[in-house]
């Protein structure tokens, strides 16, 4: 292989590289805003001890996004989906109104 057509490849293959990274970044999606007209309607938090008791009586600090019935993440991950926030995740330890516990 020439000189010429070893840069070029190696050129190429660092631009399917970074590609394939910025493909995988958006696939897993980016994290829910708390300051998102969805969070802010229901509440969100990203971190469940944050959470304003007076205004959400029912929250309990065990209650986390990792295990409502809607988290779509896989045990032990940092964020996973949620359908009502479509292609953003949540953090684990977040926290929202519509929270309801795993079946």
């Amino acid at each position: 292989m020439s000189q010429s057509n070893r840069r070029t490849f190696l050129m190429q293959v660092a631009a399917c590289g970074g590609a394939l990274a910025a493909v995988q970044a958006q696939a897993q999606g980016a994290k829910v805003d708390e300051k998102d007209p969805a969070a802010v309607g229901l509440g969100y938090a990203a971190d469940t001890t944050k959470v304003d008791a007076k205004k959400y009586p029912k929250h309990a600090k065990d209650q986390k996004c990792s295990s409502c019935a809607l988290f779509q993440g896989k045990a032990g991950d940092a964020a996973g989906g949620c359908p009502l926030f479509a292609g953003k995740q949540v953090a684990a330890g977040g926290w929202c109104s519509a929270w309801a516990k795993k079946a």
